[in-house]
């Protein structure tokens, strides 16, 4: 299938126009029209090198919503014309324990990435979702359930799912206590989804800047975490923190807010921190611990969700010939609180259906 996408080409390239094929359908597989694609901190990260391990060419893009082209002579769950979304990941060994406890995710031999990963089973590079059509397996589409909007829903399948599924594992509900750090594309998700769950939620930032916005998107409060007063008020007062923070910082701080056998979950920063202190850890019996995404029955289950909810993230529309200056302003955190991408505003190669 010929198609058309936006890449990098180095790490010190703007993305641009980049003509490609996608592989011919296998018998498990769908094609999709790609609708709207989300744009994941992630995503500039990946283009640019930051973490060491890209690969060039480079298609970005694993917030993927779109529509159904055509499907493999086996596939059983999907048609042409149904809406689906596809994520962070595209396949995995399917076999390993995890795999088949439904956490994919965890794949024991590592899933494959929507884009910078390598098929399965001819070893090309993956290519994402800043691009006209998709191919992937039945298996990791989902099914974008009826009344969700179609034009904000793409962000749910990273955000979304990076902080559902702690919110979950750490069985979030009625009556948590759930602190927030950060208030970007992943912090404004674990506000309302934790809201949304019926936990009582705290959005800690540092100025009290936010706070009008925190409580728009279903926060309680705001903790300004430079104010030692009010940090020392809050000890012992938290089940669960999301930190969504997405660089280096210090997480010394918080870990006293913690309850006894509370955790911190981290699902922002992708490398070092600051040395944390065992102290308040070994004192209140509390946890610092680490969450993906999650697998694709728990994927699906947080679309449902918020379609049951009405939880959508806050979206800013583009076209595809703005994504460098989206870019530039990512680095700058000026988004509320995430953009994506209008994939109509890419034109098809000539020769192929749009």
């Amino acid at each position: 299938m010929k198609t058309t996408g936006y890449a990098a080409q180095s790490p010190r390239d703007a993305l641009a126009r980049f003509d490609f094929e996608r592989r011919p359908l296998r018998a498990d597989d769908v094609a999709m029209e790609v609708l709207y694609c989300g744009v994941c901190h992630s995503d500039l990260h990946q283009a640019r090198n930051d973490w060491g391990f890209s690969q060039y060419p480079i298609v970005p893009g694993h917030e993927i919503v779109g529509r159904v082209i055509a499907v493999g002579e086996a596939v059983q769950r999907y048609a042409i014309g149904d809406h689906v979304a596809v994520g962070c990941m595209v396949d995995s060994c399917r076999d390993c324990d995890q795999c088949r406890k439904g956490l994919e995710q965890l794949c024991r031999k590592g899933n494959v990435q929507t884009y910078n990963g390598r098929d399965r089973f001819t070893c090309e590079p993956t290519f994402g979702g800043y691009s006209k059509h998709l191919v992937v397996s039945e298996a990791f589409t989902l099914r974008v359930p009826d009344g969700l909007d179609l034009s904000k829903a793409a962000p749910l399948l990273c955000a979304g799912i990076t902080t559902y599924s702690p919110l979950r594992t750490w069985g979030v509900g009625p009556g948590s206590r759930v602190g927030v750090i950060g208030l970007g594309g992943l912090g404004h998700m674990a506000v309302k989804l934790a809201a949304a769950m019926g936990a009582d939620v705290t959005v800690m930032s540092r100025t009290p800047e936010k706070e009008a916005d925190a409580r728009a998107l279903g926060a309680d409060r705001l903790l300004v975490s430079s104010d030692p007063e009010a940090m020392a008020k809050a000890a012992d007062s938290f089940d669960v923190i999301i930190d969504t923070v997405p660089v280096r910082h210090d997480i010394n701080p918080y870990l006293p807010l913690l309850d006894v056998d509370g955790t911190l979950v981290i699902v922002g920063q992708l490398g070092p921190l600051d040395e944390p202190s065992t102290l308040p850890l070994l004192l209140g019996r509390r946890r610092i611990a680490g969450s993906p995404i999650g697998g694709i029955a728990e994927t699906q289950e947080m679309l449902n969700f918020c379609a049951k909810t009405g939880v959508l993230p806050d979206v800013e529309m583009i076209r595809i010939d703005e994504i460098n200056q989206a870019f530039e302003r990512l680095e700058r955190a000026d988004v509320r609180y995430r953009f994506v991408i209008d994939m109509a505003s890419l034109p098809a190669p000539q020769g192929t259906a749009a």
